[in-house]
C-alpha cells in the first residue's frame, strides 16, 4: 500500500510541476482557472428553480509556442482543468449539457497573446439502433 501512495504522490507532483511550467506564476494559473469558472458562470441558463444548465465543452486556445511546449502533457493539464471545473459546477449545482470536456488547442490569433477561452454545449451523441439487413 505504501508503494501505491508513493506513486500517487509522484504523479501529483508531476502534475503540479506541469501546471507551474505552463503558468509562470500562481497568479497566471489562477487567472486561467478563474476565467474558466467565470465563463461557465456567465453561460449558465436557469431552466427552473432547481435546474441550471451550463455548456459542457470548453476550449482553451494557446499561442502555438506555448501549445508546443506543453504538448506532451496536454492530457494531464486538460484533466486538471476539467476536474477543477467539475468541482465548481458541483458546488454551484450546475447541470452539464453533456459530458464535460476541457480541450486545449493551438490558435494563431489569441487576442490577449496568452490564451482565449471558448465554450459551447455539445449534446451527448447517441446512434440510432441498427436494423437487421433485408435478407
Amino acid at each position: 500500500m505504501g508503494t501505491l501512495k508513493g506513486w500517487e504522490r509522484a504523479i501529483e507532483q508531476a502534475e503540479l510541476a506541469l501546471v507551474e511550467k505552463l503558468f509562470a506564476s500562481d497568479a497566471a494559473e489562477a487567472e486561467v482557472v478563474e476565467a474558466l469558472l467565470r465563463t461557465c458562470d456567465e453561460q449558465a441558463v436557469v431552466c427552473s428553480s432547481h435546474r441550471t444548465v451550463v455548456p459542457n465543452v470548453y476550449t482553451l486556445e494557446l499561442p502555438p509556442p506555448v501549445y508546443a511546449e506543453i504538448g506532451p502533457h496536454l492530457t494531464v493539464l486538460g484533466q486538471e482543468l476539467t476536474d477543477r471545473l467539475e468541482r465548481h459546477g458541483e458546488s454551484e449545482g450546475y447541470e452539464w449539457a453533456g459530458p464535460l470536456t476541457v480541450r486545449i488547442t493551438a490558435a494563431e490569433h489569441v487576442p490577449n497573446g496568452r490564451y482565449q477561452l471558448r465554450c459551447a454545449p455539445m449534446a451527448h451523441i447517441t446512434s440510432a439502433p441498427l436494423s437487421a439487413p433485408d435478407a
